[in-house]
């Protein structure tokens, strides 16, 4: 018998539901919004959740992820409306386990449902504790713990995985845990800027050459791929590969051989591949700017790292992480502590420049800080403190307690529906504009980000008119 959470705002479909369940020998219980699912899977022992995406209080996307990282670790089966395609490949992007169009079959759920416990009951048979060496990743936000889990599974295996996020989210001390944590921890970890390199010395610093295979090479070197060997290859920025060095790369990774430039015979390495990019290469082979097999090699195993805004949680946890790491790496420089106006100024940001902005503010604090034992907002870079001090002036504004938009032009007291639309178009047309300039204008990645459908998220960009983002007719 397994206990399952149903979890949708629709109360005759969830006691349906229950009554199928009890009727398989499980136990059912029922929660209406996202903040009881939360509540509910943190506190219950639940194996399995049928979870609804279009929910009272949000998208029930928003909450997959704590669900998952519940301390009983459930499955989670979506059942929402159909037409959301969008919605159904973020909630397996996200770990779930199945996607079930309403009115669902009772047929269909129930094989679901059994599906997804035998899964569930072979999954904890073999699973073995497994410590992980956390090699620089700092933080307990559901998002980071999300990859974590990801970061074991590609660490106890030999596949190639693709790491994408913005810049300075952290790809490169992922890759260098994955491999820490790997079989091949013992071997090297060589790291290829594929950004940095130019396209003139890309094949020979990958494959190597032979003396005199052009002007200046004097003596045969060994290239990156070949030192990789029995180690992890780190191709950082890999969506700057050109053409040509794509078609080359994926043969490398089809057989593991290859031809030094100037060479006659092949030479084999056995490396494991990791791969990063802040660009979207899809979008990138939608413009015939990267091979689709290339990618299809590469991301045999995806994690996808969040931006810091989306886990604010983490920012204390790595204030402190750095200050350690200054104190432990300059010696004679006593551990500085942080005021709690300081916590208030780091949260306060955006962090656009995510955990490397973060890191170089504090670095920026610690040499204004001086001999001061404990480091406050003054010492922080102008730009970081600002968002601060406009909050601050927005809650002594004299008219914050009455906003002229409480009233219509007449000076009467709108109603409060009037009033409540008002605001919630404002916080929408805020909301979207936001959303798009942290997507740079890319609709998936919006979507991604919002929770939002495609057809949703277009319909709203319309409605309100959004600047430079207008859908092209």
């Amino acid at each position: 018998m397994s206990n399952v959470l149903i979890v949708d705002d629709d109360r005759q479909l969830c006691q349906f539901l229950t009554k199928l369940i009890s009727k398989q020998g499980h136990t059912g219980s029922m929660a209406h919004s996202i903040s009881d699912a939360r509540a509910k899977s943190r506190s219950g022992d639940f194996d399995l959740v049928l979870l609804d995406l279009e929910l009272p209080d949000g998208n029930g996307l928003s909450a997959l992820a704590d669900i998952r990282l519940a301390p009983s670790s459930p499955e989670v089966i979506i059942i929402t409306g159909t037409g959301n395609i969008e919605g159904a490949e973020l909630a397996f992007k996200y770990g779930a386990w199945d996607f079930i169009p309403k009115p669902p079959n009772p047929n269909e759920v129930i094989l679901s449902i059994t599906r997804a416990l035998e899964y569930r009951d072979e999954k904890q048979a073999v699973q073995l504790p497994r410590l992980l060496a956390r090699e620089g990743i700092v933080g307990e936000s559901p998002a980071l713990k999300t990859v974590l889990e990801l970061v074991a599974q590609a660490a106890a295996n030999n596949i190639s995985v693709l790491i994408t996020g913005e810049t300075g989210t952290g790809k490169e001390v992922t890759a260098r845990a994955i491999h820490g944590n790997s079989a091949r921890t013992d071997g090297p970890f060589i790291v290829v800027d594929c950004a940095s390199l130019p396209e003139s010395l890309i094949e020979s610093s990958l494959f190597g050459h032979e003396k005199g295979a052009f002007t200046g090479a004097t003596e045969k070197r060994a290239g990156l791929i070949k030192q990789a060997e029995s180690g992890t290859l780190f191709l950082d920025e890999v969506g700057e590969l050109p053409p040509t060095t794509q078609k080359k790369f994926l043969r490398v990774l089809q057989e593991h051989r290859f031809r030094p430039v100037g060479g006659v015979r092949e030479v084999h390495s056995d490396f494991r591949l990791i791969a990063a990019t802040n660009r979207d290469l899809d979008q990138m082979i939608a413009g015939n700017n990267f091979r689709q097999d290339l990618l299809y090699r590469l991301r045999s195993l995806s994690i996808h790292l969040p931006a810091l805004c989306e886990r604010p949680s983490d920012i204390m946890n790595l204030t402190l992480h750095h200050l350690k790491q200054y104190s432990d790496t300059n010696g004679g420089h006593a551990l500085k502590g942080c005021s709690p106006d300081l916590y208030e100024a780091l949260m306060a940001y955006n962090w656009p420049g995510n955990i490397r902005e973060l890191f170089n503010a504090l670095d920026h604090a610690l040499s204004a800080a001086g001999d001061s034992p404990t480091l406050h907002p003054i010492h922080l870079p102008p730009t970081i403190r600002l968002p601060q001090i406009r909050g601050q002036l927005g809650d002594y504004d004299s008219t914050a307690d009455t906003p002229s938009d409480l009233h219509d032009s007449d000076g009467n007291l709108l109603p409060i529906r009037d009033y409540r639309d008002t605001q919630m178009a404002a916080a929408e047309q805020t909301y979207l504009m936001a959303l798009m300039r942290r997507a740079g204008g890319n609709i998936k990645q919006a979507c991604e980000i919002s929770g939002l459908s495609k057809s949703r998220l277009l319909a709203l960009l319309k409605k309100y008119d959004t600047p430079r983002f207008r859908e092209s007719k």
